[in-house]
């Protein structure tokens, strides 16, 4: 074991005193941010009201609205008369469409029908005195007969009795809203209804391999058709899922975000040199040009949607425009710290053999930061696509309008799911673009 004495203690401590007398702040600094984050995750509990927020918060529309997400539902209604005779109607647009003979539908001998709304284990049988709901497990007749429907025998927990209604909630399957004179029925399906042809179609409900015979062998539809053309009308024309406009709106999206972002890209170039300080030794002109980014980037691209949408009315002009106005602002920042940033050695080198001031940026600076430019430009392109989604919806153009039209109705989420999905792509697409083309540009792998 090596014993150091007092006088060889006394040199260490003098040659590394950073080890042996730290600060307050070397020693506690660690502790205080973590006390500081927990204080103020407590403060943020206190402001914010969390326990009485998630105790009031509608949790079960969560489930209700994915469900929606991915399937549908159809709701036949059954009148009963006063002759007892049992008439069943569809909604105007039902996705079985105008005359709808669903095979988990039957008509009993006896003049009831029964409804299978999940196999046989959740069936509704309606007759003109009764109706009898059978879910898990057990049948519980409803006694119509009367001036208001009486569950005959002890009521389930799924089933609710109202004053003139009795509401059977079959989870996820479906529910029924049983009545004196009409029983209500939703059966929801997985998957999404008419994607590909909707009601109106010539190809609505006829069997995948008898539509591509008719695409390519089959007689003409229409006489003044093809039956390609008119499958291809068919489809781009849906009228429930309205791909021709989601797919335009979709292109205005991408479209707004390219105009936004190059128009941004090349005002905010020329201005970012006047900006650089080691550019442009004029104090005045630098503070007020990087005033000027600031005070663009400091508004939100929502606002400026929101202002242009008022000068020039709804549309992807106001979404542009915000963009670019945008993009000027944060471009030109990121620009000029990047002129400000390069090794002057090249340029004084230049400009030492009596170099014109063009020549001298051509070749002096241009080398070092067009690499950093494009990178810089393609990564704002790329956060644009989704910039240009959300200031649609305050009716600056694109899908993001559409998207906040079907949320609104509060009853089309599998169209929401739908153009969710499409963003989703074409922002993977551009994000993965936009990497690989910076990883070239920059000289590094990816990975």
């Amino acid at each position: 074991m090596t014993v150091i004495d007092a006088n060889r203690m006394h040199e260490i401590e003098t040659r590394y005193p950073e080890y042996f007398h730290r600060s307050f702040r070397q020693r506690f600094g660690g502790l205080m941010i973590l006390i500081a984050t927990l204080l103020y995750s407590l403060y943020a509990v206190w402001f914010f009201d969390l326990p009485k927020l998630f105790a009031e918060a509608h949790w079960e529309r969560v489930g209700i609205y994915l469900s929606q997400w991915v399937s549908y539902d159809v709701q036949p209604e059954f009148r009963i008369g006063d002759d007892g005779s049992i008439d069943i109607r569809y909604p105007r647009f039902s996705p079985l469409g105008d005359n709808p003979h669903p095979d988990w539908l039957v008509n009993n001998p006896d003049g009831s029908i029964t409804i299978s709304i999940s196999g046989t284990s959740r069936t509704v049988t309606v007759s003109k005195t009764e109706t009898i709901v059978t879910a898990h497990g057990i049948s519980v007749p409803v006694d119509v007969s009367s001036g208001a429907p009486e569950v005959v025998g002890p009521v389930p927990g799924w089933m609710t009795v109202y004053d003139d209604n009795v509401l059977a909630d079959l989870g996820f399957a479906g529910n029924v809203s049983i009545s004196v004179d009409r029983v209500k029925i939703r059966k929801r399906f997985i998957g999404w209804a008419n994607f590909i042809f909707d009601t109106q179609s010539s190809f609505f409900d006829k069997p995948v391999g008898e539509v591509v015979s008719l695409i390519v062998s089959g007689p003409r539809i229409k006489p003044a058709q093809s039956n390609l053309s008119l499958a291809f009308d068919d489809i781009w024309n849906n009228s429930e899922w309205q791909h021709g406009d989601v797919w335009t709106k979709l292109f205005q999206t991408i479209v707004m975000a390219f105009l936004g972002t190059l128009l941004g890209a090349l005002t905010a170039f020329p201005l970012a040199f006047l900006a650089a300080r080691n550019i442009t030794p004029n104090r005045l002109l630098n503070q007020i040009l990087k005033r000027f980014f600031d005070f663009l980037r400091s508004v939100d691209m929502l606002i400026w949607a929101l202002f242009l949408t008022r000068a020039f009315g709804p549309g992807p002009l106001a979404g542009s425009g915000a963009i670019f106005l945008t993009e000027t602002g944060t471009l030109g920042k990121l620009y000029s710290e990047g002129l400000e940033n390069i090794d002057n050695k090249p340029r004084e080198g230049i400009k030492s053999t009596g170099a014109q001031t063009v020549l001298v940026h051509r070749y002096g600076i241009m080398p070092q930061i067009v690499p950093v430019f494009v990178s810089q430009t393609l990564y704002q392109w790329e956060s644009n696509v989704r910039g240009a989604t959300i200031i649609g919806a305050v009716g600056a153009g694109g899908i993001g309008l559409k998207l906040w039209e079907a949320m609104r109705t509060n009853a089309n989420w599998e169209n929401v799911a739908y153009m969710v999905i499409l963003i989703l792509i074409v922002v993977f697409i551009f994000d993965t673009a936009s990497n690989a083309l910076r990883h070239r540009l920059m000289g590094t792998k990816t990975h």
